[in-house]
């Protein structure tokens, strides 16, 4: 099903919002690790190879992306780059520790970095259901 032209102004409107997350000033590297994350989460296999090849192209190097599932158990990742990991995880799976991740955010990123970082997990998430329930496959 072409799930975009049927409805066009409201898938809009989701892509309009992905756009403006990517120009809000949160790096780059974090929205795109947290959407594949949330993708591999969810599932939805286009978005996790374009995701990774996303991150490869903004110079995160193959090795670093091939072991994201596997990120609590490596030194790969940064402190900003798990926390991240760690707050998509949380909205992803509704854990109920999330106000204790949140603290630790806060040490970290501004609030409205918070807020469109939280923006990107919850729209990634909500992409990757439409494509996975509703698109041809791959």
């Amino acid at each position: 099903m072409n799930y975009k032209e049927i409805a066009k102004e409201t898938i809009g409107h989701l892509y309009k919002a992905h756009t403006s997350i990517r120009k809000s000033g949160i790096d780059e590297k974090l929205i795109a690790l947290a959407e594949l994350r949330v993708s591999q989460i969810n599932g939805c296999a286009y978005c996790c190879g374009y995701h990774a090849k996303e991150l490869f192209n903004l110079g995160i190097e193959q090795n670093i992306i091939n072991q994201l599932p596997g990120w609590k158990h490596t030194n790969a990742f940064d402190t900003k780059q798990k926390l991240v990991l760690e707050w998509a995880e949380t909205i992803s799976y509704n854990n109920n520790d999330w106000q204790q991740i949140k603290e630790k955010l806060q040490q970290h990123f501004t609030e409205r970095e918070m807020v469109e970082l939280t923006s990107s997990i919850t729209l990634m998430s909500a992409l990757n259901k439409l494509r996975i329930t509703l698109a041809e496959e791959d």
